[in-house]
């Protein structure tokens, strides 16, 4: 039998069944645990759910990871490349690699009776993943590009181009291309979308990459480069690497040589600011582990406090002074547990009526995203639980350490 968890699990029983000073101690000492782990649920739900949006949004406009000719600078008129590499089958067979598709970058200004604005035309092509810009359309509807026939007429554009040159869907808008000679191309509006990163909503325009291609006065083989998709972003530099030695390090002149970019290359400011972020959810889970550290030293103090008595009588009995330490330990592990089950009940709860409600809303001019994001993940929920627990048992050790300089008489005759 193991007598210091037997002895706990009656001391435990007892306290339901009667009132003791300590109760409310121990009530308070839960409170602050559940609370403390609650807060620490909704800050790594929130940061990780913010996190994903906003890599999401950024990866939707450039993908991953980007294939391009080495002479093209970092402006949006691009030196083109042969769509028909021998690389892109390996590609496609690499583990991890989602999706593979052709693009080119062209600037542009469009221009109507009142307004005018500069823009950058996208054009994209049949194997275009339209995914992430169906889920963000507020109007209309995107446009299908074929590889045969006329070139679509079509484009969308977002909804802060749209108020800014005061057009909706349908409407014929009239683009210039300051080249030599200068040209100009008319589109249709066929779909509005909207992001909420205003640094990408403000200057992409998407179109049929066909009329970037008529305007450069390339052949139809040729693109700016090749986007990649990932199936786990935190895998980025490793894949990285996997392309880059895939498509291998040309060294002679007549060969074609590529450079292989990452979106958090290509946007370091974006994901220094997320990963930034990381600060201030270590500094939540810091404080509010510390909150309930004390709390529960506080109440294991006045567990042992209430049984001086008990203490006294087990020494007398012989009983060590680990195996009572034990005693109390065990006890506050029942309090640590009980205020972990409410704190994930409260925690989750929260986070899971957000994520089905979003009643909590944002200022998306500031955040880039209109509602409170939520990240829920069994593992990272697991291991608050468990290092909270960790933690705070932690703590404990050094408390109960009191118990040994209890001696028998004293504490027999304490009252």
């Amino acid at each position: 039998m193991n007598l210091p968890y037997f002895i706990a699990q009656r001391l435990i029983k007892g306290r339901r069944e009667e009132t003791s000073f300590s109760r409310p101690i121990n009530v308070i000492a839960i409170i602050g645990i559940a609370m403390g782990l609650a807060v620490m649920i909704l800050a790594v739900a929130i940061l990780t759910g913010f996190k994903q949006q906003i890599r999401e949004k950024v990866v939707g406009f450039g993908s991953n990871i980007q294939v391009m000719n080495f002479d093209s600078n970092i402006s949006f008129e691009t030196t083109p490349i042969s769509d028909t590499q021998k690389f892109i089958p390996k590609l496609k067979q690499i583990p991890g690699i989602q999706h593979v598709q052709v693009f080119a970058t062209k600037a542009g200004i469009i221009k109507t009776e009142a307004d005018i604005q500069g823009v950058v035309l996208k054009g994209i092509g049949s194997d275009f993943d339209w995914r992430y810009f169906k889920s963000n359309m507020i109007n209309g509807n995107v446009f299908t590009v074929s590889d045969t026939g006329r070139p679509s007429n079509n484009v969308i554009i977002s909804k802060k181009i749209s108020d800014m040159l005061r057009v909706h869907t349908g409407d014929t808008i009239r683009m210039h291309f300051i080249q030599d000679p200068p040209r100009m191309r008319s589109f249709i509006i066929s779909g509005i979308y909207e992001t909420s990163l205003e640094e990408f909503d403000k200057i992409y325009v998407f179109c049929d990459i066909r009329h970037i291609k008529k305007l450069n006065g390339w052949s139809d083989d040729q693109v700016s480069g090749f986007e990649i998709f990932i199936n786990d972003f935190d895998k980025l530099d490793e894949m990285t690497m996997a392309v880059r030695d895939t498509i291998g390090y040309k060294i002679s002149e007549k060969e074609a040589k590529f450079k292989v970019t990452n979106i958090r290359t290509k946007y370091p400011q974006i994901f220094d600011w997320l990963n930034f972020q990381d600060v201030n959810v270590i500094i939540i889970i810091f404080l509010m582990l510390i909150v309930a550290g004390f709390n529960m030293i506080s109440g294991l103090l006045i567990l042992i406090l209430e049984k001086t008595n008990m203490i006294g009588v087990l020494k007398a009995l012989g009983s060590e002074d680990s195996i009572i330490r034990r005693i109390f330990l065990y006890q506050a592990a029942y309090l640590i547990g009980k205020g972990l089950l409410w704190g994930n009940l409260i925690g989750i709860g929260l986070a899971y009526i957000q994520l089905k409600t979003g009643v909590l809303t944002l200022d998306a001019s500031s955040y880039y995203i209109k509602t409170v994001p939520v990240n829920l993940q069994l593992s990272h929920i697991l291991l608050l639980n468990a290092g909270t627990m960790a933690a705070i048992i932690i703590m404990l050790l050094v408390p109960s350490n009191l118990i040994s300089r209890i001696t028998p008489v004293k504490a027999i005759k304490y009252d």
